[in-house]
C-alpha cells in the first residue's frame, strides 16, 4: 500500500486549510475562497508555466513554516511561491500588500489606455476591477503613452497593442493548443509587444480561445465587435454537435440573438472545455445550439445585475442550480 501524503497546515488572513506539497499560495487561498483569494492578471491555470508576470498577486508571509518562523523579508508573488508546513500568510490583512497592489495597478495603467465607454471587454474586464479597487484618480506620469494602430490578426480576431498588459496568456494558450504557433512577443523592454510574424493571419481552429483568456480588452471577436454591451446580454449554457470540441459553450443572447460565443469559465474565469472556432465564430444562429438554462456569472462585474439572483447561501459555484432569472416583478 502507497503512504498518504501528508498534507501542509496555510494560513491566509487567519484562515487555515490544508494543502497538497507542491501547492501555490495562490491555489491554497482559492481552496479557502471569498475575498482573501488574490488577484491574478497573468496566472492562469489550465495554461502551463503561466504565472509571475503581473505581480497583483503579491502576498506578505508574516510566518514561513513551522520549521522556520521567520517571515519572507518581501512580498511574493502567490502563483509562483509553494507552501509550506505551518506557513501563515497576509492578503487582505496586510497594509505592504494593499500599498504593492496599488502600486503594481498604477505601473498596469501607465500605458493602458482609459476607453472602457468604447472597449467590448467593459464590464468583464480584470483591470477594469483592479483600477476601480486599487487604482488612482489620475496619473502621476508625464509621458506620452506608448500607442498603436488596431490590426486585424486574422479574419475573426482584432488585436488592440494599446490595451495590452504582456501577460503572455494568448502565447501560452497558442502553444498549448496549436501545434504551429504564429504570434509571440517581439522586442524587449518597453517596446515588447504581442504580434504576427509578417502580419500573419492566425487561422487554427482553436486559436479563437486567445479571446477568453485576455484579461483586457487586447484581443476581441470581430463578429461580436461593438454589437452590445455585455450587461445587456444574458449568458445562456449551450450544446452542439461538434466533431472538434466538446461542443459545450456559454451563448451570450440579446432577445433571440445571439450576440457572441464563448467557452464556459469558471469562478476565477478559467476556462473550462475550449471551444473550437467553428462554434466561436460561425455558430451564431439559434438553430445550431441547446439551450440548457441561464449561466450564473460569479463575478462582482456588471454581468449578472439584473439577470440572475444570486443564492442566499452565496456558494461559489458557476453552475449553480439555485440560481434563477428574476422576473420583471422581481427587477422592479
Amino acid at each position: 500500500m502507497s503512504e498518504e501524503v501528508k498534507k501542509f497546515k496555510i494560513t491566509i488572513d487567519g484562515q487555515t486549510t490544508e494543502v497538497l506539497p507542491g501547492t501555490s499560495i495562490l491555489e491554497a487561498a482559492r481552496q479557502i475562497g471569498g475575498k482573501s483569494v488574490p488577484p491574478a492578471m497573468c496566472y492562469y491555470k489550465p495554461l502551463e508555466s503561466s504565472g509571475g508576470r503581473c505581480r497583483t498577486c503579491l502576498v506578505e508571509v508574516s510566518k514561513g513554516s513551522d520549521a522556520d518562523s521567520r517571515p519572507m523579508p518581501k512580498l511574493v508573488a502567490s502563483c509562483r511561491t509553494s507552501v509550506m508546513d505551518g506557513m501563515e500568510v497576509k492578503n487582505l490583512t496586510s497594509e505592504k500588500t494593499q500599498e504593492a497592489r496599488k502600486a503594481v495597478t498604477e505601473f498596469l495603467l501607465i500605458n493602458h489606455p482609459l476607453d472602457c465607454p468604447i472597449c467590448d471587454q467593459a464590464g468583464e474586464c480584470h483591470l477594469q476591477d483592479l483600477g476601480y479597487e486599487h487604482g488612482l484618480e489620475r496619473t502621476r506620469t508625464e509621458f506620452e503613452r506608448r500607442t498603436f494602430e488596431p490590426e486585424d490578426i486574422g479574419p475573426n480576431i482584432k488585436l488592440n497593442m494599446n490595451r495590452c498588459i504582456l501577460c503572455a496568456r494568448c502565447v501560452l494558450v497558442a502553444n498549448q493548443l496549436t501545434e504551429n504557433r504564429e504570434h509571440g512577443i517581439l522586442f524587449r523592454g518597453e517596446h515588447a509587444e504581442i504580434s504576427t510574424n509578417l502580419n500573419k493571419a492566425l487561422e487554427n481552429d482553436f486559436i479563437g480561445n486567445v479571446i477568453d483568456v485576455c484579461p483586457v480588452g487586447a484581443l476581441t471577436d470581430r463578429t461580436a465587435r461593438f454589437a452590445s454591451r455585455v450587461w445587456f446580454t444574458k449568458p445562456m449554457n449551450a450544446t452542439c454537435e461538434c466533431s472538434k470540441c466538446a461542443g459545450k459553450a456559454v451563448v451570450w443572447m440579446k432577445g433571440e440573438e445571439v450576440i457572441r460565443v464563448t467557452a464556459r469559465k469558471d469562478q476565477y474565469d478559467e476556462v473550462q472545455d475550449w471551444i473550437c472556432d467553428d462554434c466561436r465564430f460561425h455558430k451564431k444562429d439559434l438553430k445550431y445550439w441547446t439551450i440548457e438554462g441561464p449561466r450564473h456569472i460569479d463575478r462582482h462585474s456588471v454581468i449578472s445585475l439584473n439577470h440572475y439572483e444570486k443564492p442566499k447561501n452565496m456558494i461559489s459555484l458557476l453552475d449553480n442550480p439555485d440560481a434563477k432569472e428574476l422576473s420583471d416583478k422581481d427587477e422592479k
